[in-house]
């Protein structure tokens, strides 16, 4: 059985900081592939920024297409909007039963996890690879004891990363040079599509 990890993302864009991490996740953990998920619609986020499907994941494409453990995958693209988690779950051990899904998240997320829809049924179902992000110790105490000392969760010690999506954007908008926060090939693309500009 293939141990997957699935790294849920805008990717809007896709940057150097989840290459990163998604890297890390394939070569020091115990999973075999990491499948970086593009979510057409992330239920807590504004969607008024965000560039069509089909461009994010074209970025993710050509972000990895040189790894052998890094996939791209569209899986909710037809799924009911918004995507909720437990149905992209069920979905995927429906279409792959001979692979084993687990989750890959920061600590910002693993703190809010409880408030996720089903979360429980998740916990019961794979495990949670968590990697570092910029908090205070306080709000990691803030992530309920169940769910942080749960034996499913898995703490791993990846670089830490304060770079985002938005800063980029931003930085795009203000003409700023991004060229080392991004691959060539999808600074390339952004460039030449004029995307964030406005």
């Amino acid at each position: 059985m293939k141990k997957i990890g699935l790294y849920f993302g805008t990717f809007n864009p896709i940057h150097v900081g989840h290459l990163i991490i998604a890297n890390y996740m394939a070569n020091y953990t115990s999973l075999d592939e990491i499948w970086l998920v593009v979510s057409p619609q992330n239920p807590f986020k504004a969607k008024d920024s965000m560039l069509e499907d089909f461009h994010r994941l074209n970025l993710v494409k050509l972000a990895i297409e040189d790894s052998t453990k890094l996939k791209a995958s569209n899986i909710e693209f037809n799924l009911p909007k918004p995507s909720y988690t437990i149905n992209t779950l069920v979905h995927l051990k429906e279409k792959y039963p001979d692979n084993e899904f687990n989750l890959i998240m920061g600590e910002d997320n693993l703190r809010t996890f409880h408030k996720w829809k089903n979360h429980e049924a998740i916990l019961n179902s794979c495990h949670l690879y968590v990697y570092p992000r910029i908090i205070t110790k306080d709000e990691l105490s803030k992530t309920p004891i169940e769910i942080h000392s749960n034996e499913k969760v898995v703490l791993c010690d990846a670089p830490v990363m304060k770079i985002s999506s938005s800063f980029i954007r931003k930085a795009i908008k203000e003409k700023k040079d991004v060229r080392y926060m991004l691959t060539d090939k999808v600074a390339n693309y952004v460039e030449e599509m004029h995307f964030y500009k406005k």
